[in-house]
């Protein structure tokens, strides 16, 4: 496990699921590698393959982990990157599934930056079948090139839309959020504190899908993105989908590992 970013649910699930799977691990962080510092990505890469049977990266350049994967013959999960975060989709689909049935009867609004959450559910989307409509404020969409990708893997219909108004929440069965201010964006925090003031997922807007669920992939800045009373309301399924992260990477594990690839 290399992990050059901060962590509790992602390390605690993927040490947890290891375990129950009967495996051991090894967790490396980012002093301990220094990848494309002391050695380069593809030079750790195949020192790893001598050891391991997988590699679970949560690390700050999406760039570094593809060169990671492509140097690798063993799998390398994606635990975490600046532009995709596809183990927390994984959950919250599985947590959506539970909680309303099957994702294709689902219409999913996400409110909030255009990040690498935004770009999972974009993903998943487009590859699932499942309306989601990106609600931003301006000039914080995601990257075009994301959003492109994203439609390519379309298999049946385009079913994303990306908007800066807040109405298009109307006849959603989720409402999902994330932080306004994500990791390598620290200082911009007070200036989009300001910008995405509008776009907090409160009573007034939950109130306008009675019937949706409240999701949020966390931690939670409780006040900015999200109001006490709703992540902790009875619209609220937030600890589902962290609990879920456990069950649903043994799910990815056991398909990978017990393949025999």
């Amino acid at each position: 496990m290399l992990f050059q970013r901060p962590s509790h649910r992602t390390r605690v699930s993927f040490e947890v699921a290891i375990a129950r799977l009967g495996g051991s691990r090894t967790t490396l962080g980012e002093q301990d590698v220094q990848l494309g510092y002391r050695e380069s990505v593809g030079d750790a890469a195949r020192v790893l393959d001598r050891y391991v049977d997988g590699i679970v990266a949560r690390l700050r350049s999406h760039t570094d982990l593809v060169e990671l994967a492509s140097a690798a013959e063993k799998p390398v999960i994606n635990a975490l990157t600046e532009r995709s975060h596809p183990c927390q989709i994984l959950a919250d689909l599985m947590t959506l599934e539970e909680v309303r049935g099957p994702l294709a009867r689902q219409h999913v609004a996400y409110v909030g930056d255009g990040n690498n959450i935004a770009t999972s559910l974009m993903e998943a989307s487009t590859r699932l079948g499942f309306p989601l409509t990106v609600i931003t404020p301006s000039g914080y969409e995601p990257d075009e090139a994301v959003i492109t990708r994203a439609r390519g893997l379309a298999l049946d219909g385009d079913r994303l839309s990306i908007t800066n108004e807040l109405a298009k929440v109307e006849g959603a069965t989720a409402i999902y959020t994330d932080v306004w201010t994500s990791m390598g964006h620290e200082t911009e925090r007070e200036s989009r504190r300001r910008v995405f003031a509008e776009y907090q997922v409160n009573e007034a807007l939950m109130s306008a899908v009675p019937d949706a669920v409240f999701m949020h992939c966390l931690p939670a800045h409780r006040g900015e993105e999200v109001t006490d009373a709703v992540i902790d309301g009875k619209q609220s399924v937030v600890f589902q989908q962290a609990g879920n992260r456990l069950y649903a990477q043994m799910a990815l594990m056991a398909e990978l590992f017990g393949s025999g690839t």
